[in-house]
């Protein structure tokens, strides 16, 4: 129940700042962090028959936010094809950037969606922290094994993985949508019980462990207040 309402808050954001209408019923995917080349926003877009053919079978909405640096000329490239790729899934898959990307917007987002998306250029993560956000709120990451996913990933219990350590990234695309395909769709569309446990792991074993607290005693510890000899 929690969930729901802040999945209706973010649906309504969506429904008042892009015009879309989210269904409730339907599963929403989120990316919000900033735009640039290496974090691969474009990936889930690699194959767009693809994903249309993926919502026929269930349903898929994708809501998205970030902001380019006012000199990273690709990252606000990929803002556009953004745009354009979403428009180009539509109606089959539901779809909105939101605009004015902020603190309070990733606030609704990472309570509001139910999936977090990420997908880094390994080993380009540093680490991730939006995920984290997420699974405070319940929401299981669906993301590429780099930066804290790499400790954080217990499969089919905190979230799932895209891929394996070490895959080829040109793999990528691929292995997403199979995940899409054979293990998140079928679990929140067919087993709702087993769906909630997912969610459950996301805050019992990934909030309890990864932390800004924790964060803060290792960089003290192991980094900024370490003596060397």
């Amino acid at each position: 129940e929690a969930h729901l309402a802040a999945k209706r808050a973010l649906m309504e954001m969506v429904r008042e700042r892009c015009g879309v209408a989210l269904a409730e019923d339907a599963i929403v995917l989120a990316f919000a962090r900033r735009m640039t080349g290496y974090k691969r926003l474009d990936l889930l877009f690699s194959d767009i028959e693809r994903l249309r053919r993926i919502a026929r079978e269930r349903p898929l909405q994708i809501v998205v936010a970030g902001k380019a640096h006012p000199r990273d000329e690709h990252g606000k490239e990929l803002i556009s094809l953004l745009h354009r790729d979403l428009a180009a899934l539509a109606p089959e898959v539901r779809g909105a950037f939101l605009p004015g990307y902020s603190m309070d917007v990733a606030r609704v987002m990472v309570a509001g969606a139910d999936v977090w998306l990420n997908t880094p250029l390994p080993p380009m993560e540093a680490s991730g922290t939006s995920g984290m956000k997420a699974a405070f709120n319940g929401v299981p990451s669906l993301s590429v094994l780099d930066g804290w996913w790499m400790e954080g990933c217990v499969e089919g219990v905190t979230g799932w993985a895209i891929g394996r350590p070490g895959d080829d990234p040109a793999r990528h695309a691929d292995a997403l949508y199979e995940a899409l395909e054979q293990r998140v769709l079928p679990l929140y569309y067919g087993e709702r019980h087993a769906w909630i446990q997912v969610m459950k792991g996301a805050i019992g074993q990934t909030a309890a462990f990864f932390n800004s607290h924790r964060m803060m005693r290792r960089y003290a510890a192991e980094a900024y207040l370490r003596l060397t000899p």
